[in-house]
C-alpha cells in the first residue's frame, strides 16, 4: 500500500466526510456493523446509492466488507476511527448562519 503525507490522509477523510451521506454512514458503523441494505433503510437511500457511497468509503480505507455467507456486512477499517469520529463530534463548531452544504466560501 502507499504510504500517504499526513495532509494527503486528512484530504481522504475530508472528502469522505463532505457528503452529508457518508458522514452519516461512518456514524452509524462507529455504532455497530450493519449489512448495506439496512443501512440504506436507516439513513434513506436507494440501495445502489448506498454501494456507491461504500465502495468510495472502501476507496478510502475507512471502511471494510466482512463476507458473511452470501452477503457482506460492512464496518469501520479501524475501531479508532470510531474514536476520531467521536472526538470530532466534540470539537467541531459551526456558526449558525453557516450552509456549506452551497458553497463552502459561504462559510469562511
Amino acid at each position: 500500500m502507499e504510504t500517504l503525507t499526513h495532509s494527503a490522509v486528512l484530504a481522504r477523510f475530508g472528502y469522505a466526510l463532505s457528503d452529508p451521506t457518508r458522514a452519516k454512514i461512518l456514524l452509524a458503523l462507529r455504532e455497530a456493523p450493519a449489512y448495506p441494505s439496512d443501512l440504506a433503510e436507516l439513513i434513506g437511500v436507494s440501495r445502489q446509492s448506498m454501494s456507491n457511497h461504500l465502495t468510495c468509503l472502501r476507496g478510502c480505507g475507512l471502511v471494510v466488507s466482512v463476507p458473511e455467507g452470501r452477503k457482506a456486512k460492512y464496518e469501520l477499517a479501524d475501531p479508532k476511527l470510531g474514536h476520531a469520529l467521536t472526538d470530532l463530534l466534540g470539537v467541531v463548531a459551526v456558526a449558525p448562519e453557516c450552509d456549506c452544504s452551497n458553497d463552502p466560501k459561504d462559510c469562511c
